[in-house]
């Protein structure tokens, strides 16, 4: 485990690789315009510190990888399944600027999902739920296992504002693990995108626009020449199904997105005015957007 440093605060870190290879959230790596600072300071256990590089970062899953000149670094293990629900949960980080705190709970649920918000514009899907008290400063952290095996980084929490009692995120290891060696090998990560802007159907929006329903995720813009602009969807459609899967929501259709590779090809559902229509959409990726 480490700390992170930055200009804008602090948060935690995972040694990766021995190298000096670290892995960490998007989030604790970038500035307030989601743009990475050149270089960060990490703090070691043994009460060591040193500049690392940020190698690079992937917005859509808030991982970033970074990399300090250090070697013989001790690499954690990370699990290669998912935990099940009730197994143990133990957060390790910095809380508050605390270092090497750890907290423990139990692993609440999977597969949660995080709605767009102002912090992270696409959302996040396929979280792990935890009742392990995490903290600002414990972002990028290490989720542990009984077997000392890191099932994930700390991601967010809902606070007690909120009206939420311990409900903590977690972006798995499986996650983790496929965007740092895309990162390592190439700078970015890449993801299936569809060339659209969706927006939820709010009582509100669907009265404002005439729309026949709530459900289903509104088409507000669509991008030039992109893939959605490509097989014909508008803005003003409706996306009720995506391969199959119902979607309710744009949380549902960004995690159905999410799932495919760049290159796939997927059938959309849709509703434009009165008429349900359909057609084929092939999917572009996040590298050349």
């Amino acid at each position: 485990m480490v700390t992170i440093q930055t200009s804008g605060g602090i948060g935690s870190g995972v040694v990766y690789r021995s190298d000096g290879t670290i892995v960490t959230d998007a989030h604790v790596v970038e500035d307030n315009q989601k743009k990475p600072f050149k270089s960060v300071r990490i703090h070691f256990a043994d009460g060591s510190q040193a500049l690392a590089t940020v190698v690079g970062v992937d917005d859509p899953t808030d991982v970033a990888v970074v990399k300090t000149d250090r070697s013989n670094l001790p690499a954690a293990r990370f699990s290669t399944t998912l935990p099940e629900v009730g197994q143990l949960a133990v957060v390790i980080g910095s809380p508050l600027g605390l270092e090497q705190t750890v907290t423990a709970g139990i692993v609440s649920a999977l597969h949660r999902n995080m709605p767009p918000s102002e912090g992270s514009p696409q959302g996040l899907i396929d979280l792990i739920q935890t009742d392990a008290p995490i903290s600002p400063g414990n972002s990028g952290g290490a989720v542990v296992n009984n077997n000392s095996e890191i099932i994930g980084l700390s991601e967010a929490y809902l606070p007690p504002s909120s009206g939420a009692v311990s409900i903590g995120f977690v972006t798995p290891a499986a996650t983790v693990i496929d965007v740092a060696d895309q990162i390592l090998k190439s700078g970015v990560a890449t993801h299936a995108v569809l060339g659209i802007i969706p927006t939820d159907i709010s009582p509100e929006v669907a009265s404002r626009f005439g729309l026949p329903k709530t459900s289903g995720a509104l088409v507000i813009e669509v991008a030039q020449g992109g893939p959605a602009a490509k097989a014909g969807l508008q803005p003003g459609d409706i996306i009720s199904q995506f391969d199959g899967q119902k979607i309710a929501s744009v949380t549902d259709l960004l995690a159905a997105i999410r799932k495919k590779e760049p290159g796939q090809q997927s059938d959309v559902e849709f509703q434009r005015g009165q008429d349900t229509k359909s057609l084929k959409v092939t999917l572009g990726s996040t590298a050349k957007e």
